[in-house]
C-alpha cells in the first residue's frame, strides 16, 4: 500500500532545478519534491505521496494523522525495511533471506571483498 503521509519541512533547497525538502514523518526522513507547492516554508506541514508534496496541512491534522497511522502499524508499512517486513510476514525467527546459509557472512557468488585467485581445475 502506497499512502499519501503528512510530514513537517525541515529544511529547503534545490536539486538539479528543482525545489526539494527534506520533510521529517514522525521520526523518518525523506526527501520531497516542492514543485506542487512553491510557496512552502520550513516548518510547515504537507500532504506527501510518492515523494511530492501535494497538499498544505496544518499541524494539528498532520499531528492527529501521523499518531493514527502510527497506532495502525502504517509508518512501518509504508517507511519501513521490506525485508524485515518480509521476514515478519513469513514467521522468520532470523532476518531474511539469507542469515543462516551459506553466504551470511557474504561475499555473494561473483562478489569479491578482496581480489582472489581463482584457480581453474588442472591449473595451480
Amino acid at each position: 500500500m502506497c499512502l499519501a503521509v503528512p510530514g513537517r519541512v525541515l529544511d529547503i533547497g534545490e536539486k538539479d532545478g528543482t525545489r526539494m525538502a527534506t520533510v521529517d514523518f514522525g521520526g523518518v526522513q525523506k526527501e520531497v519534491c516542492l514543485e506542487y507547492l512553491p510557496d512552502l516554508q520550513v516548518g510547515e506541514y504537507a500532504i506527501v505521496h510518492v515523494g511530492f508534496a501535494l497538499q498544505r496541512l496544518d499541524e494539528e491534522s498532520a499531528r492527529q494523522t501521523l499518531a493514527l497511522f502510527e497506532e495502525l502499524g502504517m509508518l512501518q508499512e509504508e517507511f519501513g525495511d521490506p525485508w524485515e517486513q518480509a521476514a515478519a510476514q513469513a514467521g522468520a525467527d532470523s532476518p531474511w533471506p539469507f542469515a543462516d546459509g551459506p553466504f551470511a557472512d557474504g561475499p555473494f557468488p561473483g562478489e569479491a571483498t578482496a581480489p582472489q585467485q581463482v584457480q581453474e581445475e588442472g591449473r595451480p
